[in-house]
């Protein structure tokens, strides 16, 4: 009877064995049978084999290649290694983007892709990084530098459409880090938690910048200094012509920094016991106007306490989807600290302050659309990577939200440049434009890239991305003189070609 496991060769005198490792070379050439349900399989294992799960990732190097996204980003890297054992920036940066789109929440994550040959060399990488060198390879940089660095790769990919709506996301901590505070929790409460303070480009969902503050700082007052600084920075015809923002953002610091750049705001605000009573007010007057969604609108003149003059607000109702129960009976208690309860409101009501001067319609309509900031908020705290890679200096934890958003937002320019007239979130767009178990073949310095997917809809991810690389081709082979800029500016017009149509069912351009 044939030995399962071949012997294992003399090591030479001194040389140090890994048990497991001898064993798996020794058992690497013997087929292994395993009796399944349906059939018996002879497996043979094949380490050195050049395949990745993750075949059709050469769609996407091809898109950042075209644009010169990637390289420009690698080209103006603040880090400065002294170490010849330091890795380069291309593997480093390289390391971070595949782990980026490989889904990954934390750094230990990274180690999966260590074995990857085929995907590496489409964005110019050598070798795969280990976890530990991408955790600490931002230990001691300039915490300038770097903002300065992700600014520029994040506006180069949002200048050519703004539209920015505001809001903050809380990120639990479950560990002993740099501003890891107890403060505003709706998920945990009474846990140590870090605020992301976001800038977000409406309909695209592109995040322009985040600014990552300890847990107490969760206010609207703690984004102000970033959004003036992203606002700044931005050349004057770029500059977004209305900020969007919850009900934290409608205070007056915020209503007269953007009236004294003549900016356009769109804000709601906190149900106060002025807004309260101009509601009650409204109801008096009647004669509200129908709007979107079963939103009726009325509009009106407020000056709230602290307020330096009076602005316009609209205040919108609707019926309540499901009307509160009715209150439990207790029995009748007397004293001077109860009060006589009304029936309960039938109705929800919003308040929105504004500088804009158009109809009710339109207003509402806006509002409405900057719900895709929530959106946006799932998908990158879920699926890219803003719930995780924590690390016990706040710095890294900046430098990494900042890192995921870039990769968020070159992946969503790249889905809306295969599919315009589609917007698909990761969990759906990664599975279907990006997992494909690839095997390279070489052949006369030919490499062949053999793609087999395993999704239901293999056949449009074909279709679409083959339609998309001839496009992306033909940039380089109709007009050999286009710089990546040129080549960047018309990747943009095939993406906003669809939004820039006429949209006659909508009352409000839809961003």
């Amino acid at each position: 009877m044939p030995l399962q496991i071949a012997p294992l060769e003399p090591h030479p005198p001194g040389a140090v064995v890994d048990p497991r490792r001898a064993a798996a070379q020794a058992v690497r050439n013997a087929p292994l049978p395993v009796d399944t349900h349906g059939r018996r399989y002879h497996v043979e294992w094949d380490p050195a084999a050049p395949v990745t799960p993750l075949g059709q990732l050469v769609f996407f190097c091809q898109f950042l290649a075209t644009a010169g996204l990637f390289q420009e980003w690698v080209r103006t890297c603040p880090l400065q290694f002294t170490s010849n054992n330091a890795p380069t920036h291309i593997n480093l940066l390289g390391t971070i983007v595949l782990a980026g789109l490989s889904g990954h929440q934390r750094y230990s994550h990274v180690t999966a892709l260590r074995a990857d040959r085929v995907n590496p060399p489409g964005l110019g990488m050598d070798q795969m990084c280990s976890e530990d060198s991408v955790r600490r390879a931002f230990t001691r940089a300039d915490p300038v530098a770097c903002a300065n660095w992700h600014a520029q790769a994040l506006r180069q990919t949002y200048l050519p459409a703004l539209r920015m709506d505001l809001d903050a996301t809380v990120k639990t901590i479950y560990g002993h880090q740099e501003g890891a505070e107890v403060g505003y929790n709706p998920h945990k409460r009474g846990r140590p938690s870090h605020v992301y303070h976001s800038l977000f480009v409406r309909g695209l969902r592109l995040v322009l910048n985040v600014d990552v503050r300890p847990g107490k700082q969760h206010g609207a007052t703690h984004s102000r200094p970033n959004l003036w600084h992203t606002w700044d920075e931005l050349p004057f015809a770029c500059r977004p012509w209305l900020l969007c923002g919850d009900s934290s953002y409608g205070h007056e610091g915020l209503l007269a920094e953007c009236e004294v750049r003549d900016q356009r705001y769109l804000f709601r605000v906190r149900h106060t016991k002025g807004v309260r009573q101009l509601v009650q007010l409204l109801e008096r007057q009647g004669g509200r106007q129908p709007t979107v969604n079963g939103w009726e609108g009325a509009e009106g003149r407020l000056q709230l306490t602290g307020w330096t003059r009076r602005r316009r607000v609209v205040g919108l109702r609707r019926l309540r989807e499901r009307p509160p129960a009715a209150p439990v009976a207790t029995p009748l208690l007397t004293g001077p600290w109860l009060t006589e309860c009304g029936p309960t409101p039938l109705y929800e009501y919003q308040v929105l302050v504004t500088d804009l001067t158009v109809e009710l319609l339109t207003e509402a309509d806006r509002y409405r659309q900057r719900a895709a900031a929530e959106n946006s908020y799932d998908e990158l705290k879920n699926h890219w990577g803003w719930g995780g890679f924590t690390t016990h200096d706040l710095l890294r934890c900046q430098v990494t939200a900042r890192h995921v958003a870039l990769v968020y937002n070159w992946w969503s320019l790249f889905v809306r440049c295969v599919e315009p007239t589609r917007a698909r979130e990761a969990v759906t767009s990664r599975p279907l434009l990006l997992s494909a178990v690839g095997r390279v073949l070489e052949s006369g310095r030919q490499f062949t890239l053999r793609l087999t997917s395993t999704h239901g809809d293999a056949a449009e991810a074909q279709t679409l991305l083959t339609n998309r690389s001839t496009f992306l081709t033909g940039l380089k082979t109709a007009a050999e003189q286009l710089t990546p800029a040129a080549c960047w500016e018309r990747i943009w017009a095939r993406i906003l070609a669809p939004l820039l149509l006429p949209q006659a069912v909508l009352p409000a351009p839809s961003g």
